[in-house]
């Protein structure tokens, strides 16, 4: 199994919490789509042959693609890459985007699966977030992709935004589950430097949420999924049975991905890489035929730290008998001595497997890097 990532790096307007790379320049769209399809010439061995499960258009906001962009876009993976018959192909779309017209477009293409940055119910939230949409536009689209036909749908929600009760979390989240969408993500509102929303926190003009309030939504976040048939299978993601997103889990799975598009990162196994962020760079570094991209190869100690950084946000865990087969009996030997170290009550180790409990998964970015083997330590 392989994914295939497409950063499409252009936005009406900048959100105010966004650290992605995106321009809302767009005078070198036709450029940089064109450069997006010679890369993929460039990199087609990159996954040696194996056949795509998932094709993700991200960014940026690939709903912005028209339908002859969007089409030269699949010509040149079909002529590069195989398309698993019955693979996840994703496209991000902000409610402002999804008029009945371009849901019956996309519809008729090959995407079969849309992520809508939905993000709040609440005209205030959208306010401080500089949202392009409007709070009705993203009830109206979350209403008509399913008229249109579109069975596989997820959407994301932001809690702990400033000023945020509980009630008002409890509110929007709700709204939410009463459209019974097979899937959602809901993320914890950060401040990212060099963003507008951390000069606003900067100069006291917006007081963030709480680490309390933050804690508090997440657990409201758990329990309300899961009463409505949701099953929390990574921190910030939840599916009804059988309906978990195949392209995310391969980031977790530590399976293959290749990213194309300016910023995109790809995975072999042995080695990362991440092409420049910057759109004319990326551009210019492929009209002379180079690939504008920086490789990282990855040591073993990279992979198992990799593996437990991603493993241990999702609901398996991980396998340590795998962990102790692919890297060898020191390595888990000293992770099970780092495990002394934590809470008691952030980890359970049931039949060699790793898994986080509810209150470890406030903590669980902090807890794998607690658990990191360094080469120095390992001698």
């Amino acid at each position: 199994m392989a994914g295939l990532y497409l950063h499409i790096p252009f936005c009406k307007q900048a959100c105010h919490y966004c650290d992605f790379h995106f321009s809302t320049q767009l005078k070198q769209r036709e450029a940089v789509l064109d450069a997006l399809v010679q890369e993929m010439a460039m990199q087609k061995h990159y996954l040696h042959g194996t056949s795509l499960s998932s094709v993700y258009f991200g960014g940026g906001t690939p709903s912005l693609l028209s339908e002859k962009e969007l089409e030269a876009l699949f010509s040149a993976i079909h002529q590069h890459f195989d398309i698993e018959k019955d693979a996840e192909i994703t496209l991000e779309a902000n409610p402002d985007d999804l008029d009945l017209y371009t849901l019956n477009r996309l519809y008729d293409s090959e995407v079969n699966r849309l992520s809508i940055g939905i993000q709040s119910f609440r005209a205030e939230d959208l306010s401080l977030m500089n949202r392009a949409h409007e709070v009705q536009q993203a009830r109206d689209c979350l209403r008509l992709a399913k008229e249109v036909g579109f069975t596989l749908l997820t959407a994301d929600l932001i809690y702990a935004m400033p000023n945020m009760t509980d009630a008002d979390w409890v509110q929007n989240l709700d709204e939410l589950l009463q459209y019974d969408l097979p899937h959602f993500s809901a993320y914890a509102l950060t401040v990212e430097a060099k963003t507008a929303l951390h000069k606003f926190v900067k100069d006291g003009k917006v007081l963030p949420a709480s680490d309390a309030d933050q804690k508090r939504q997440f657990d409201l976040l758990i329990d309300m999924a899961i009463s409505r048939g949701y099953e929390h299978y990574e921190i910030s993601n939840f599916a009804k049975p059988g309906q978990r997103a195949v392209h995310n889990a391969s980031y977790w799975k530590a399976e293959p991905y290749l990213g194309i598009g300016p910023s995109a990162h790809s995975f072999n196994g042995h080695s990362r890489q991440w092409n420049v962020s910057n759109n004319a760079k990326y551009v210019q570094a492929l009209a002379q035929g180079a690939l504008p991209a920086t490789v990282e190869l990855l040591t073993s100690f990279d992979q198992f730290n990799e593996q437990l950084l991603t493993g241990l946000r999702t609901a398996e865990g991980i396998d340590l008998a795998r962990l102790e087969q692919q890297f060898g009996a020191a390595f888990v030997t000293q992770l099970h001595t780092a495990l002394l170290d934590l809470k008691d009550d952030w980890y359970q180790l049931r039949n060699n497997q790793l898994t986080l409990t509810r209150s470890g998964k406030h903590f669980a970015d902090l807890i794998a890097s607690d658990l990191f083997i360094l080469a120095d330590e390992h001698n």
